[in-house]
């Protein structure tokens, strides 16, 4: 046999032994969370029609997905995100439903794209969504939800910083600056180029004052500071969002989780369905969210229902990454007791054994 057929392709891994078991525990423990909260489980396949998720992903990251074909010559995709699929599915079976619709899942996600070099292209996510539901206790119980999940994986030291697509579709509205010029803007502030940001929105408009409202941005807030944020905007979108922001703040604080939260207005997204409040869960060992979320008001119409929605996904590499890193132990499955049997006793032990599996015991039986 080859050589080369032992080994997995670029991006992705074999997962076993311990780490597997660890994986499984850590999974349990944040789906256990979600049922407290009165979710339910839903599975989508892994492979949808491109059409499920080219509209409502960046221009560049529809460039990343994996596509096929089928017999019929229809474009496949494999899902690089679960939101699409699942508001796909609650649009199906939902259509009809005005109550609010609470599902969460639990599977993997991959995105073929260069510019991830030596990361993985397949990742396990677990994630929850809140459909028909568009108020301030609907975001509140998202976030919630998400920090408690992450709490009951052992992991304490993290914050959670909230932003709004409002702020900045709010400034994008006053400015009057066009598409191109917004798409130039958008990719400025995501890659934290704020001189650059700065630059590109005074020269499109002839107006310095948004050099203040781009530096104002990049500044992590508390709440007097989003609201000095907010006096320095014209926009009524962009004030209104901050007001939905210190909210949500305040009912967060009634949960218990005010200490955990920080904002951040230059927070956008890559994906173009958020509408409103946009969150990350931040940890230190991790290059990246190990959680992330917001509101997509308007994704459920494209599949022919008018909902509003919310939801979130924990990155699975990313957390076990972070609890690694910071060394936290994760008890899992026990080591087995070994029970050796020879020819002779074979029947006995193996009667033995059988009775002590039942009531649980993990027993690994060997000949000598």
């Amino acid at each position: 046999m080859s050589r080369e057929l032992v080994h997995t392709p670029e991006g992705v891994r074999d997962v076993y032994g311990r780490e597997s078991y660890e994986r499984t525990a850590i999974s349990s423990r944040i789906l256990e969370t979600m049922h407290r909260f009165g979710y339910e489980n839903i599975m989508t396949p892994a492979f949808e029609f491109f059409d499920v998720f080219a509209k409502e992903i960046s221009q560049a990251s529809a460039k990343d997905l994996y596509k096929f074909f089928d017999n019929e010559g229809n474009t496949l995709v494999l899902r690089p995100d679960f939101t699409p699929s699942v508001a796909r599915c609650i649009a199906k079976y939902y259509m009809d439903a005005n109550d609010p619709v609470r599902i969460c899942y639990n599977g993997n996600i991959y995105i073929n794209t260069h510019r991830l070099q030596g990361k993985l292209r397949e990742h396990t996510q677990l994630g929850a969504e809140l459909m028909c539901d568009d108020s301030i206790h609907a975001d509140a119980e998202m976030i919630a939800m998400m920090i408690e999940s992450v709490r009951n994986t052992g992991l304490k030291d993290f914050i959670v910083t909230l932003s709004d697509a409002d702020y900045y579709m709010g400034i994008v509205q006053e400015s009057g600056i066009d598409d191109e010029t917004e798409e130039k803007l958008r990719s400025l502030i995501e890659g934290r180029n704020f001189y650059a940001a700065s630059d590109l929105i005074v020269t499109a408009t002839g107006n310095e004052k948004y050099r203040e409202t781009i530096a104002d941005m990049q500044q992590l807030h508390d709440t007097k500071g989003l609201l000095r944020a907010a006096d320095k905007v014209k926009s009524d979108r962009a004030k209104a969002s901050v007001c939905r922001l210190l909210e949500i703040y305040r009912v967060l604080s009634l949960y218990g989780l005010g200490d955990y939260v920080s904002f951040d207005l230059a927070m956008l997204s890559e994906y173009n369905y958020y509408t409103g409040v946009i969150f990350r869960t931040y940890t230190y060992g991790v290059g990246d969210a190990i959680a992330k979320g917001g509101r997509y008001d308007s994704l459920l119409s494209k599949f022919g229902k008018d909902a509003a929605a919310i939801g979130f996904m924990i990155d699975l590499e990313y957390l076990m990454s972070a609890l690694y890193s910071q060394k936290i132990e994760i008890n899992c499955c026990k080591e087995p007791e070994i029970v050796e049997y020879t020819d002779d006793d074979f029947e006995e032990k193996l009667k033995n054994v059988q009775e002590r599996r039942a009531k649980g015991e993990h027993l690994l039986l060997i000949h000598r």
